[in-house]
């Protein structure tokens, strides 16, 4: 049984991987493979926790707690206790979702986009890595690569240039994402998690991430020339739907909702998707109260409850099937037999995390995170030698943020900004793999080396 769920959730992730193949949703393949994983967990918890992997039943029955309580484990003290931290994250992710969603459907992002004149192909492509770099900083990076490509279709003509500066939007959305604590989803479950806080990970991630982007935009220019041929745009796509205040008013409301949420969880010391639901909730009332008196039409289109039928959920659900089957893992003691492995034969925080960063552009990075927080306990400020690493604001803690939530890009299937570059330009595996890798390499590489250079310092 112990066995039969790491295959599950190695034949599962396959699937995921391999979706552009076999073209089933991976939505459907994490809830189906966290679902069957937690009923083997469950129907054969008595093998499975009679291995003694299980660092958490090992606490658990340190307690006082005996082997007649060994349901009450797996559901009640395991089962929920995970589902209480994935609710934050999904929570987190819906309010965020809905925010932005909010500020495109009032056509708030025109009044970044307008701004960009240029037809210089280097000059744009430094303008567009910078936009991207910032604003997925501020927003994430899956919506930041949704907006800007949007925009490039705007900008350019020629397929090959806008595959290039598509590639480079999920390079620098993947790397503006991961120095902010609400960027990217890991460095999210990071600072929900308290292995990280807000100004750690900034001071810490934003010169490494900084330089992956310029490196990165360095190699791209070199691939570019001449001017970009900007399209001829219709009638519908030049149509103004929102006054040129109401578009100015909704960026900067929603800008300041979604940038308060670090503010709020640093007073109150509550979870941020508190602080990004009460952002939802006064853009909520406040859109409500602006249509009151407007005509219909704007009702159907511009209410914070057309806008939520709009948002993907299925990568909601995504993420909370995949992490509940590494809950199930984590519970179960798959991940600490990994730990255990790594700090016999490893114990190098800087490999270890480079090593996690390489794999995530195979395996996607929010279950790769997921793992490592379930392998390694935060140390307590009194730790010394090896075990500093891993107290609060840790060193491995913020190698991890980097590495996770940049490592993605060195394949086009290796983070959800790549993803939906993949769809939404119909960007070919092997062209983003024979062009783009190599390049994503040397800027994730040259980012882990400022890391470094800069905790030595």
């Amino acid at each position: 049984m112990f066995l039969l769920m790491l295959i599950i959730f190695v034949l599962g992730y396959g699937f995921i991987v391999f979706e552009h193949i076999n073209h089933i949703n991976k939505a459907g393949m994490a809830l189906l493979m966290g679902s069957l994983i937690w009923a083997i967990y469950a129907l054969g918890g008595e093998s499975i926790l009679g291995l003694g992997y299980s660092s958490a039943w090992e606490s658990f029955k340190a307690l006082g707690n005996g082997t007649e309580d060994l349901h009450h484990f797996i559901t009640e003290h395991e089962l929920y206790h995970h589902l209480s931290e994935i609710a934050s994250i999904l929570f987190f992710l819906i309010g965020a979702m809905t925010i932005v969603e909010l500020v495109d459907k009032y056509q708030g992002f025109r009044i970044i986009t307008n701004k960009i004149k240029s037809t210089n192909t280097v000059r744009l492509l430094w303008i567009i890595s910078t936009l991207t770099f910032f604003m997925s900083a501020v927003l994430d990076n899956l919506t930041t690569t949704i907006v800007i490509i949007t925009v490039l279709r705007k900008l350019l003509t020629d397929k090959h240039n806008r595959w290039i500066f598509a590639s480079m939007v999920v390079i620098s959305a993947n790397a503006g994402g991961a120095w902010s604590p609400i960027g990217d989803v890991t460095t999210i479950m990071l600072w929900i998690g308290n292995q990280i806080t807000a100004a750690s990970i900034i001071s810490s991630v934003l010169l490494p991430s900084l330089v992956n982007m310029i490196v990165s935009t360095l190699l791209f220019s070199l691939m570019l020339k001449g001017q970009a041929l900007r399209p001829v745009l219709d009638e519908n796509e030049t149509r103004e739907f929102t006054t040129h205040q109401e578009r100015v008013f909704m960026l900067v409301v929603g800008i300041l909702a979604l940038i308060s949420v670090p503010v709020f969880k640093t007073i109150t010391h509550l979870p941020p998707f508190l602080g990004m639901l009460l952002g939802l909730a006064v853009l909520w009332i406040m859109t409500d109260r602006y249509l009151k008196n407007r005509e219909g039409l704007d009702h159907r289109k511009y209410t914070v409850t057309a806008v939520l039928k709009a948002i993907d959920m299925p990568t909601v659900l995504f993420f909370l099937g995949i992490l509940s089957a590494v809950a199930a893992l984590q519970s179960a003691g798959h991940l600490d037999i990994m730990a255990n492995y790594l700090d016999k034969h490893v114990k190098n925080i800087y490999i270890i995390n480079i090593l996690i960063g390489a794999i995530s552009s195979i395996v996607d990075n929010v279950p790769l995170v997921a793992a490592s927080m379930g392998m390694y306990n935060i140390a307590g400020a009194s730790a010394t030698g090896y075990m500093a690493n891993f107290v609060q604001d840790g060193n491995f803690w913020s190698f991890l943020a980097y590495c996770a939530g940049t490592g993605g890009s060195i394949l086009i299937i290796g983070s959800a900004a790549g993803v939906a570059a993949m769809g939404l330009e119909k960007i070919d595996f092997m062209w983003y793999l024979k062009k783009v890798s190599l390049i994503g390499i040397a800027g994730y590489l040259a980012g882990a080396l400022v890391f470094f250079i800069q905790t030595m310092l």
